[in-house]
Order: structure tokens, then sequence, then C-alpha cells
């Protein structure tokens, strides 16, 4: 049963919330509905995103979108998902992390629902980072609200949460386009329809913020704990490394993959359900490899094993295409679960739930403005050459620094014992 109980510790950022006493029964119902609520969320994290790529040139061609705009916008998501996620921690200190999470729902729904009436470019970028500003913020603190009210089952609630983020992903990739056929062919409704499910999020967050009653450190007047000097963690830049290579191989993945079986021959619908494929690997591997993860002491044979799968995938794409194009997909959508990955090792590799928020916010602020060069560079390289050889071969040599990055990040140790000077160590 999740609790909300949590030590505090110098150093945490985010201090233990009280919340109203429940009996047994009600406390089992209220887990269950956090748990769905928590679920819920991560589904809307990706179709913001992924919802939009199959319409793009629609909409480019409806708002007049100049090329090199358009070409910027592959670039937004990584840049709100950064600078928004840095503001999270301290929106959490002061309303709470669940509050904040409702709020990011509330965003998701509203940026996705509006965007689709924008007459031009601008409002349409400008509601889009609305939308963004709540999936950023939600990144960073899902992981944490699962730290603080499910100390005993992180492994299985961040399959759940990696679980649910896949198959929205997914889902999003592979129906935007016959959904948006179904609804007369205006992309306007094929994207504005996914404000529904974020909705359906909000509604079942507003229950889960009314019953926790959290109250921030400045709404309850009481002083803030000093904040955890993390930047002195070799461990905390690891993960952002890692966590920065991983997201660019995933996000050149979700924009350029149908493109580049397209480019080899294969009809665009086969191309898009080889995407979905892709992301539907994810599902059930997100469930599972966090729950393994976590059971280690240490995570390096799985950094090592989907670093492996990543550079077979690269290789098979740049030089039969084609002619094994399945297998390319598979191994794709496993060297995409290092972000499944990556979160278990952010819930673990901090003592607290405060802890883990700051971590959190420094993996993925700095890990996603790591990975803004990225697809632009894979753009310049396919547009320079014509061909996706060296696209590929620069996406296949990431995943080096991206092990290294990872195996220095899985090794078994907690930021607080490496941020803070010695003699002023966070107890357990």
């Amino acid at each position: 049963m999740p609790s909300a109980a949590d030590t505090t510790t110098p150093g945490t950022g985010v201090r233990p919330q009280t919340e109203r006493p429940a009996t047994p029964a009600g406390a089992k119902y209220l887990g269950v509905l956090f748990a769905v609520a928590i679920a819920a969320a991560a589904f809307n994290l990706r179709p913001v995103v992924t919802s939009l790529g199959p319409l793009f040139k629609q909409v480019q061609a409806d708002l007049g979108m100049n090329p090199t705009v358009a070409g910027m916008v592959t670039a937004v998501p990584s840049l709100c998902f950064g600078l928004f996620g840095f503001a999270a921690p301290a929106a959490a200190r002061r309303i709470g992390p669940i509050a904040v999470v409702t709020a990011g729902m509330g965003a998701i729904t509203a940026g996705v629902l509006a965007r689709s009436f924008a007459g031009g470019t601008a409002v349409f970028l400008l509601l889009t980072a609305l939308a963004l500003a709540g999936v950023a913020v939600s990144n960073v603190l899902l992981p944490v609200v699962i730290k603080r009210y499910f100390p005993e089952k992180v492994g299985p609630m961040i399959g759940l949460y990696s679980m649910a983020l896949s198959a929205g992903t997914a889902l999003a990739a592979a129906v935007t386009v016959p959904l948006t056929s179904a609804l007369g062919g205006d992309w306007r409704y094929g994207l504005g329809v996914w404000a529904a499910l974020g909705a359906v999020a909000l509604l079942l967050w507003l229950p889960v913020l009314i019953t926790r009653r959290e109250r921030g450190e400045r709404a309850t007047g009481a002083a803030a704990p000093a904040r955890l000097p993390i930047t002195r963690s070799r461990t905390a830049w690891a993960l952002a490394g890692f966590f920065g290579l991983q997201a660019t191989g995933a996000y050149v993945v979700m924009g350029w993959m149908s493109q580049i079986f397209q480019d080899a021959g294969i009809d665009k619908g086969t191309s898009g359900v080889l995407l979905a494929i892709t992301m539907a690997i994810g599902v059930p591997v997100s469930f599972v490899l966090p729950n393994l993860a976590a059971r280690r002491g240490d995570q390096r044979l799985f950094v090592v094993v989907l670093a492996g799968c990543g550079i077979a995938g690269y290789a098979g794409l740049a030089f039969a295409p084609a002619g094994g194009a399945w297998l390319w997909a598979v191994l794709l959508g496993l060297s995409n679960c290092a972000f499944p990955l990556v979160l278990t090792m952010i819930g673990l590799r901090a003592r607290t739930a405060g802890g883990v928020a700051q971590l959190s916010a420094f993996s993925q602020g700095v890990g996603y403005l790591v990975s803004i060069p990225g697809p632009i560079l894979v753009g310049w390289l396919h547009g320079t050459t014509g061909e996706w050889y060296w696209p590929l071969g620069f996406l296949a040599l990431l995943l080096v620094p991206q092990m290294l990055f990872g195996l220095r990040a899985a090794r078994a140790r907690h930021i607080e014992d490496e941020a803070v000077p010695a003699g002023e160590q966070v107890k357990a």
C-alpha cells in the first residue's frame, strides 16, 4: 500500500507531506486509483509529439509554415522538456508534486485542444509549448510521486509508468492518420481528438489531489531544507549524459524512421506499421525491464545489451533496410527501452523522494537539452549527402558514449553520498 512517509534529510529539496487518514479498505481503493492515474498521465506524455509527425505536412501547408520554422519544430519538444523540466522541483516545493502533475494534465489537455483551432504558426507553436510544458513537469515529477508514495514498489510502478508511456507513443503513431481520415481528413480533428485522453487523465488526478491533500513547503510556512549540490555528483552527470543520448536516438527514430524505409522502397502504409512496431516493442519490455533492473545491485548488463541492439539495428538499416526491415524495427524498439531503464536508475540512485526530484529534474533537463542538436544534425547529414549511411553511422557511433555514460550511472550508489561533503552524509 502506498505511503506518504518519507524521511526528511538535508538536501532533499522536497519535504514529506501530510494526508487525510484512510481506512484500510479506503486506502487500498485510493492506492489503485493512484496507480491508474499514474498510468493515465504517462499515456499522455507522447501523443502531443507523435500525433503531429504523420500530419505535419498538412499542418505546415495549412498554416503557411516556412521551411526554417518547420525544421526547428523537431527540436521544440526537447527544448521545452529541458527548460520546463528544470522548473518542476521548485513548483513541487511550493504546492506539492501531485498538484503540479495535475496542473500538467490540465496544460496538456488545454494545449492539445486549443492548438487544433490555431490560425497561424506562432499561435500553434505557443499552444504546443503549453502542452509540452505539462509534459515536461510530469516527466520529471511522476518518478518522484512513485518514489514517495510507492517506496517498496519502485520497480513495478516505474514499469507501469513506462509501459503506459510506450503504449501512448505507439498508439498515436499508429492511428493518427486513419483516425484523421475517419474524421473527415482535417488535421485539426486528428490532433484535437487527443485532448480527450488528457481530459480523462485530469479527471483521474483531481480526486487524487483532493484525497492526498498535499501542501508544499511555502504553503505550510515551513523552512525548506537546503538543496542538494547535485552538480557535484558524477552519477548525476552520467545519468544526464545517458538520458540525453538515448533521447537523441529515440527522437530521430520517431522522426525519420518511416522516411528511411520509404526511401528504401517500402510503401507508406508498411513504413508506418514498422514505426508502430518499434514503438509497441516498448510496451511489454517497459513493464518487465524496470522490475528486473530494480532487483539488481547495478544495471550495467542492461545498458550493454540495449546498446548492442541499437548498433545492430542501425547497421541493418544502413546496409539492408528493406531486406530485414521487421528485424531492424524490433532491434531499435529494444534499444529505445533505454528510456525506462534510465527512469528506473533515477529512482534507485537517490535515497529520498526529494533526492529523486532533484535528480530527475537535473538528468532530464540537461539530457533533453543535450538531445536538441541530434535530430537537426541527422536531417542536415541526410540533406547534404542524399544518403542514410552517414546519419545512421552517426547514430550508431553515439551509442558508444551512451553506453559509457550508462555504465557509470548503473553502478549501485546514491547521489547524496557523492554530492554532500564527507562528514555531512545523508542518512538513509
